[in-house]
């Protein structure tokens, strides 16, 4: 069984095959034509916190592949009124044949993928987001034709997703670095993890605190929102804590002339970007957004292959 919890759980060979797979996929879906990938599978979609492209790219995803998916709101589960996980993800492992699951608590996917006895795919909590990583990627190197060398810079909250960049980028030679308000850097265990996956492949990671500085050479520049789902309460100081750390069209001038800018959406125009840039030339957010779709279907095929 092979669950999907961290960028990490698959290893660089098999991110890479991801990235074939996606493509293919992608042309296959296009053009209309059947997969039986998933073929009698049926994939339970388990959502703590709400979505637009996660849901729907994994529903679309599992019957692309000629499976079925049953979407499972926490709020209309016996989690809501106090049963535990474990009993929860034992159940749910007698009906389905994978689950995946968007959460507040990443011990909450932990939980899932030990007592489920079904491949679990993280799809998104609080310490990572790998299956946003897997399509940002792809679209990464389907944008500028290879990932290894290239430098991303990442500006904002280092939060679920800047950590699975970190290790994404690190896996796949990438240079990254993150710019970030003082107090608000990704997780030291994960900067710790990254640092040693890059010295494998010749990456390099750094976080500094001036997004001019993470910006210069970048081929890639990257944001997400300054108040992600459960920091609504720190709303206030977080709006006042990251004025500056916005991609404008100021920052971009610090970037390479064919740098691309990505935002993993929902986008917060104003903010964390401008409308400008996420509609300008060099937003690549739109074909980001639509490879969730097939980063999702290629790591649906991957966790029902055999090792």
């Amino acid at each position: 069984m092979k669950s999907f919890l961290s960028v990490t759980d698959a290893s660089k060979p098999e991110l890479d095959r991801m990235f074939v797979r996606a493509k293919a996929l992608k042309t296959t879906i296009r053009r209309g034509k059947s997969i039986a990938a998933l073929r009698g599978k049926i994939v339970g979609l388990l959502f703590e916190k709400p979505s637009t492209r996660t849901r729907t790219s994994f529903e679309v995803a599992a019957r692309r592949l000629g499976g079925d998916s049953i979407y499972l709101s926490a709020n209309e589960l016996q989690l809501s009124r106090g049963e535990p996980v474990k009993d929860t993800a034992r159940i749910l492992g007698g009906y389905l044949d994978a689950i995946t699951a968007r959460v507040y608590s990443h011990d909450t996917v932990t939980k899932l993928s030990k007592d489920s006895g079904v491949p679990v795919i993280n799809a998104l909590s609080d310490l990572e987001h790998p299956t946003q990583i897997v399509s940002d990627l792809f679209t990464i190197q389907e944008a500028k034709g290879k990932l290894r060398g290239l430098k991303l810079a990442y500006i904002g909250d280092g939060n679920n997703v800047c950590n699975s960049l970190l290790l994404g980028g690190a896996m796949e030679g990438m240079h990254v670095s993150v710019a970030c308000p003082e107090g608000y850097e990704p997780s030291e265990k994960i900067l710790s993890t990254a640092g040693i996956r890059a010295k494998s492949t010749g990456a390099t990671v750094r976080i500094v605190h001036k997004p001019s500085e993470a910006a210069d050479g970048a081929d890639v520049l990257y944001t997400d929102v300054w108040v992600s789902m459960g920091d609504e309460a720190s709303r206030e100081k977080r709006m006042h804590d990251f004025a500056g750390f916005q991609i404008d069209s100021d920052l971009l001038k610090f970037a390479k002339q064919d740098a691309s800018v990505m935002h993993c959406l929902p986008a917060h125009r104003g903010l964390e970007i401008t409308d400008d840039v996420i509609e300008g030339r060099q937003s690549i957010v739109w074909q980001q957004g639509e490879n969730k779709l097939y980063g999702a279907a290629a790591l649906l095929e991957w966790i029902f292959q055999k090792k």
